[in-house]
C-alpha cells in the first residue's frame, strides 16, 4: 500500500513546479541552506550512528540542491557569470565533501555562510524587481 503525500508535501510539490525561475533559485538556497543547518545538529550527537548519519545525509541532500543549481545553469546565455557561478558551485561540492569525509564543521560553516550571502543578494535582486528576467541564473534554464 503507498503512503499519501502529506499536504505539506503536495504544497511544496505544487510551489516548486509552479514558482518563477527567479522565486525557484531562492527556495533551492533555502533548502541547501535548511540541509547544511541540519548537517550541524550530528555534531551535538554522541552515538556514533546519529551522529555519521545527520551529518552526512543532510550534506548529501544539500549537494545535490547544489548540482542540481549547477547543472541547470545556462553556460551559453550566461557567459562568465555563469562559469563563475559553476566554479562557485563545484567549489561548495568539493568543501562539503571533505567535510563529509572527514565530519569537520568549519567547511560545511564555510559553504552555509556563503550560501546565506547568495540568497540574500538573490532576495534583494528579486525585491528590487531584477528577479523579472533572471540574471545571474538566467544562466538557469527552464525546468
Amino acid at each position: 500500500m503507498s503512503q499519501r503525500p502529506s499536504p505539506w508535501q503536495s504544497y511544496r510539490k505544487v510551489a516548486a513546479q509552479t514558482a518563477p525561475p527567479a522565486q525557484l533559485v531562492l527556495m533551492l538556497y533555502d533548502g541547501a541552506i535548511s540541509f547544511l543547518e541540519k548537517s550541524l545538529t550530528g555534531f551535538d550527537f554522541t552515538d556514533p550512528l546519529q551522529f555519521n548519519q545527520t551529518i552526512s545525509n543532510n550534506i548529501l541532500r544539500a549537494q545535490a540542491i547544489i548540482n542540481e543549481m549547477n547543472t541547470r545553469l545556462n553556460m551559453q546565455q550566461g557567459g562568465e557569470i555563469a562559469a563563475n557561478f559553476r566554479r562557485l558551485y563545484n567549489y561548495f561540492h568539493r568543501r562539503l565533501q571533505e567535510a563529509n569525509l572527514k565530519k569537520k564543521k568549519e567547511p560545511i560553516l564555510e559553504v552555509l555562510m556563503r550560501l546565506r550571502e547568495l540568497r540574500e543578494s538573490w532576495a534583494q535582486m528579486m525585491q528590487q524587481g531584477l528577479g523579472a528576467t533572471p540574471r545571474p541564473e538566467a544562466s538557469l534554464q527552464a525546468a
